[in-house]
């Protein structure tokens, strides 16, 4: 059980505190509610952007990092297709360095064409390294447009393309900001050797003047039911075939989550899992395959990626899959393997709640989602689900008119 207790700053800004006495140290975790589907289609790419330029100094600090290391800190931060969160930890005597760095950069960043500069050329060198140098890299740029054609997670955190971010101006960089980096956008967590009212008078120190914004929150458009396959074919040059298949799903809040997400790992978890087993070690269809569920927030995908043995078709390939999954679609899974699962999603679980960087950031991401007591629920949510309720999901979601498949071939 973690015990947090938490309150709302005058701007807005939700503040979750854990006190933790069994450690030395604090983790201060900001989340603000913005990614990559908040973006304009035109200028992709601008959430990830900010992650880089959040620490490329703010109005009154030229350097975030050199502050937060001769205080024994050290830092990070993540963007998805719906959140951007920054996090650090400090020794318990030097948080309030933690609150000086993190409520600067929410008031204003340090704007200037130079430093744009700097972090648009990390931007594309990350976009050309990982998703256009890298084997099998633009699998991921094909994969979400084919999948959605109207929801905005038909681009990638990275961005659509390189130009969005080789075109962006200092201007249009400083609106994303101000329409979406404050208080009232974000959930500040706090776990450590610290107490409430200590973080309740250091947030009112540090964030309490910092203005609530308006807050232009994009209203998306529902995704339309697919009711075709869809089918994209690739020839790269790439050491083997690989095959990846696609289907939509459920919403992170949906009670479905839950059997979609223990369904994924009957299929693919371990070396014990039935795609393993089946596909890789028996019939030596594959070298490797992976069954997984994105776990965004509005709408879900369940992807499966396969890279095949030399010699072996895609048809060949493909039939196997579906084959394996006809099965768990009229037989279910047994009791055995719902028992597997959910006893290695409980260790997980109960393995999160150790560390005081991950609570800080599991309670921002549970508020986020509604309601920070929902890191106290998880257990108990996915011990509910049942064997037939994986069988109905698998009817559900594994329908071939449900799928998007990409054939990602060797050049020959």
């Amino acid at each position: 059980m973690v015990h947090f207790e938490k309150f709302t700053l005058s701007n807005g800004l939700r503040v979750i505190v854990n006190t933790d006495k069994s450690t030395p140290l604090v983790s201060m975790n900001i989340l603000y509610n913005v990614g990559a589907k908040d973006e304009d289609e035109s200028r992709t790419g601008f959430a990830h952007l900010f992650e880089h330029l959040m620490f490329g100094g703010s109005i009154d600090i030229p350097s975030y990092d050199e502050p937060l290391q001769k205080a024994g800190g050290e830092n990070n931060a993540f963007t998805n297709n719906d959140i951007t969160d920054y996090y650090l930890t400090l020794p318990a005597r030097n948080i309030e360095t933690g609150f000086w760095l993190e409520s600067d950069r929410m008031l204003e960043l340090a704007f200037s064409p130079q430093s744009l500069e700097v972090q648009r050329q990390v931007v594309i060198e990350e976009f050309r390294q990982r998703y256009l140098n890298q084997p099998y890299g633009d699998l991921w740029l094909m994969l979400r447009p084919l999948a959605f054609k109207v929801h905005p997670y038909k681009w990638n955190t990275i961005g659509k393309e390189i130009s969005h971010i080789e075109n962006a101006t200092l201007e249009e960089v400083k609106n994303f900001f101000f329409r979406y980096y404050a208080p009232n956008n974000a959930v500040l967590a706090i776990s450590g050797n610290i107490t409430v009212n200590e973080v309740k008078e250091l947030a009112e120190k540090w964030f309490g003047d910092i203005p609530s914004r308006e807050v232009k929150k994009n209203i998306n458009a529902k995704e339309p039911v697919q009711t075709e396959k869809r089918i994209l074919h690739v020839e790269r040059n790439v050491p083997a075939d690989v095959i990846c298949k696609a289907w939509h799903t459920c919403s992170r809040m949906d009670q479905e989550f839950y059997a979609n997400d223990l369904m994924t790992d009957v299929l693919s978890k371990g070396k014990s899992s039935r795609l393993y087993q089946n596909l890789v070690k028996e019939k030596k269809l594959f070298s490797s395959i992976d069954c997984y569920l994105t776990g965004d927030i509005e709408e879900n995908l369940i992807i499966i990626r396969g890279q095949l043995m030399n010699g072996v078709t895609m048809d060949e390939a493909e039939a196997a899959i579906d084959h394996e999954l006809e099965k768990i679609k009229k037989e279910g899974v047994t009791g055995q393997e719902l028992t597997k699962v959910k006893q290695m999603v409980e260790a997980a679980v109960i393995f999160s709640k150790i560390e005081t960087s991950d609570k800080a950031l599991n309670l921002a991401y549970y508020e986020t989602l509604g309601d920070a007591a929902l890191i106290n629920k998880q257990i108990d949510l996915y011990n509910r689900v049942t064997a037939e309720e994986i069988r109905q999901t698998a009817n559900i979601v594994f329908r071939d008119e449900n799928s998007s498949v990409i054939y990602y071939r060797k050049k020959q």
